[in-house]
């Protein structure tokens, strides 16, 4: 049996010797499996050499039992050995005889996906596409835009206000309402002419329901140059709405008051989840707010020290998150930040 021991040792580093001079072979990882299990497996050629242990003496068992665990731990060392050589050394967490395990990727949320078919629109119109502060001054959320300190209007954005020590300009801050204030800081830092696009999150203290939320997503946008007029927004925004929906969306169009333009107007879009024939999203009325718009204020273009005798320009904020909503026809806007896997994995 002893002879047999190491016969069966010989055997092995000799099969493993042939095997690894066959790099070229593609089945190079499943031919050591193999030999493996040959001389190692349960059923291998040293479990039954093992087995007849039983049958001998004391003394026989003691040496032959020693020398049997002696090859066993060679072989082993020496199978490790040629399976990191072949698995590049990282086969230590790597069992050869496991199924695969399908690894998931993630994906990009849907707010993420219209957005990015947004800018894409935009740049290939010749629009730059800028970022603003999400917590920003009071001064570039409100009175840069033409919003005084007792405006009416700031009840209709009411607000969270932030107190920080760290601010030593002593400036009163807060979570943007909108994305409005990188007009002015646009207007500053390029001049005119301009054409960007604002992407952004902003806050709101909102009743929230199925069309309402107190962060969501706006996509502000700005043109100034000379000449410009309220014609050319108009075919901006449908033009937008068809990259967006592939198709021609009815559109209506109202005045509307926003105090950084003048002009005002509010685009609405016939809604896509009732087809016009009213919803809890467009609160029955067949049609959704999307674009308030019109043409920059005069006291705006010069806080960004544009001169507005020389140049005119439009802005709009685009709802981006109601625009993802119309999309793919998702009735209720709390589901975006709800975290729901089994609403996300749909995207």
């Amino acid at each position: 049996m002893k002879n047999k021991l190491e016969q069966i040792k010989n055997q092995a580093f000799t099969d493993l010797h042939d095997l690894m001079n066959k790099k070229t072979s593609l089945n190079l990882e499943e031919n050591l499996r193999t030999l493996r299990i040959k001389y190692l497996g349960r059923k291998g050629e040293l479990s039954q050499i093992l087995r007849n242990l039983k049958d001998l003496s004391v003394t026989e068992k003691k040496e032959l039992g020693a020398l049997a665990n002696s090859i066993k731990k060679d072989l082993e060392a020496v199978f490790k050995e040629k399976e990191d050589e072949i698995l590049g050394g990282n086969s230590k967490d790597y069992d050869l005889s496991l199924p695969g395990k399908e690894i998931k990727t993630g994906h990009l949320h849907p707010l993420t996906l219209i957005q990015r078919d947004l800018e894409d629109i935009f740049k290939s119109l010749g629009f730059s596409i800028l970022e603003g502060p999400e917590l920003e001054s009071d001064y570039y959320n409100f009175e840069a835009l033409n919003i005084s300190k007792h405006h009416p209007a700031r009840d209709m954005q009411d607000t969270f206000y932030v107190n920080w020590e760290k601010n030593k300009k002593d400036e009163k801050l807060v979570m943007r309402t909108h994305t409005s204030p990188v007009q002015v800081r646009a207007m500053q830092t390029y001049g005119a002419p301009l054409k960007a696009i604002v992407p952004g999150k902003v806050f709101r203290n909102e009743a929230i329901d199925a069309s309402h939320e107190h962060t969501f997503y706006q996509l502000e946008g700005l043109m100034i140059d000379k000449d410009i007029s309220i014609t050319n927004m108009i075919a901006l925004m449908k033009e937008l709405l068809k990259g967006i929906f592939k198709k021609e969306v009815p559109v209506r169009i109202r005045p509307g008051f926003f105090p950084f333009v003048e002009p005002g107007i509010e685009l609405d879009i016939s809604c896509q989840l009732c087809g016009g024939e009213g919803c809890s999203v467009c609160k029955q009325s067949g049609w959704l707010e999307l674009f308030p718009a019109g043409m920059v204020h005069p006291k705006v273009l010069e806080a960004g020290g544009i001169d507005s005798k020389k140049y005119s320009g439009f802005a709009f904020g685009l709802g981006l998150t109601r625009l993802v909503m119309m999309k793919y026809h998702i009735n209720d806007i709390r589901l975006f930040n709800s975290g729901d896997l089994r609403f996300l994995e749909q995207f």
